[in-house]
């Protein structure tokens, strides 16, 4: 079989390219090369998490890498049948474990059997998904095509990391039920397309407040949550923010706030089946006040609501792969370079699937 190769140096030039052809190769069985990896950053080439989803993914499977290290600009990767069911992956610093995710969650839902994978890392940094944001507003959308049961057992912020997830999930349609991959991406497109184009009334506004119990002294939990519902209060709808300290490793502290919808204007109802919901978060630091650390989180949320989208403009590029496979439409609040990037890896592997309508920020599949 020929060897696809990827510019990793595309769009953004980011992790994301070498993350959604990891998820994509293991998928379709395609083996790939990505040179320049990472080149758009500042630190370039392969960091902890991506050598971290390089090796998870050769523990799940008989996979293999060529040129894969901490700090590698390109690799080539060989991709198999997932055989392991149970894993634990040690990230060994503050690497965000729901990046790390972005590169097993797909081929691990549409595995044989139920896979079980521990992982140690980062569960609230700078520039990645926060946990619950990963709960909470992605995972609603994907558990129409595996059951997903997504555990927090620890809080894990910069530096140290030391975050623990536990992530379970039990495929409900198998890729190895088909003699080959065109057969089973015919069936998964009878199975329940993404649409996300229309949305109905605002039903409520939920979100975490969280922070190491080295902060519940100065009440910094409460201070981002009520900061947070004074600022939403504009929006009319029932708000609950929950507050959560946890022993850390290293002292930190975020909120991550998400706006419920219905399907229509004359439903009052949020359906689990097909749920709309746009997701905002921030993050802690230190000198920053607790007050604008959930000020922000509001403000990009209503930001997102008054934009129109169904999906926010991060969730939106990472359904990205999953809308190739089932298909539909998402109207988001922008068409990022993120998002184009995406769409630009998940052809490579794929070939044209998506039509992006930029003046309604509509992404739509072909088919």
């Amino acid at each position: 079989m020929s060897i696809l190769t990827l510019d990793g140096s595309y769009g953004e030039g980011g992790g994301q390219i070498l993350r959604t052809a990891l998820a994509l190769s293991m998928l379709t069985k395609k083996p790939f090369k990505v040179a320049d990896i990472r080149s758009g950053r500042k630190n370039p080439g392969l960091k902890q998490q991506h050598f971290h989803a390089i090796k998870a993914l050769e523990q799940l499977s008989n996979a293999k890498s060529e040129n894969a290290y901490v700090g590698s600009d390109w690799i080539s990767f060989f991709p198999s049948e997932i055989t392991q069911h149970d894993i634990s992956i040690d990230v060994g610093t503050a690497g965000s474990i729901t990046l790390l995710l972005q590169a097993l969650l797909l081929p691990a839902m549409f595995a044989k059997n139920r896979i079980k994978i521990s992982i140690r890392g980062g569960t609230d940094v700078a520039w990645s998904t926060p946990v619950d944001y990963f709960s909470n507003v992605l995972l609603p959308h994907l558990r129409r095509y595996a059951d997903i049961d997504f555990k927090i057992l620890r809080r894990g912020y910069y530096p140290k990391g030391g975050g623990l997830v536990e992530i379970a999930i039990s495929p409900k349609i198998s890729c190895s039920d088909f003699k080959d991959f065109d057969e089973f991406l015919n069936k998964a497109r009878t199975t329940g397309r993404i649409e996300l184009s229309e949305k109905g009334k605002l039903i409520a506004v939920k979100g975490v407040s969280h922070a190491s119990s080295e902060l519940q002294k100065a009440s910094v939990c409460e201070r981002q949550a009520e900061s947070a519902v004074m600022a939403l209060k504009k929006l009319g709808c029932p708000t609950d923010i929950k507050s959560e300290y946890c022993s850390a490793e290293s002292i930190g502290s975020g909120i991550c706030v998400f706006a419920l919808f219905s399907n229509n204007d004359e439903s009052e109802e949020f359906d689990a089946g097909h749920p709309i919901i746009l997701g905002a978060d921030s993050l802690g630091e230190r000198g920053k006040p607790a007050e604008k650390v959930g000020f922000e989180a509001a403000n990009a949320l209503i930001a997102e609501i008054n934009s129109g989208a169904c999906a926010d403009c991060h969730s939106a590029d990472q359904l990205i792969p999953f809308l190739a496979l089932f298909g539909g439409s998402i109207k988001t609040s922008k068409i990022t370079e993120h998002l184009k990037t995406n769409i630009y890896v998940v052809e490579q592997f794929l070939g044209k699937t998506f039509m992006i309508q930029e003046p309604n920020r509509i992404i739509k599949t072909l088919f």
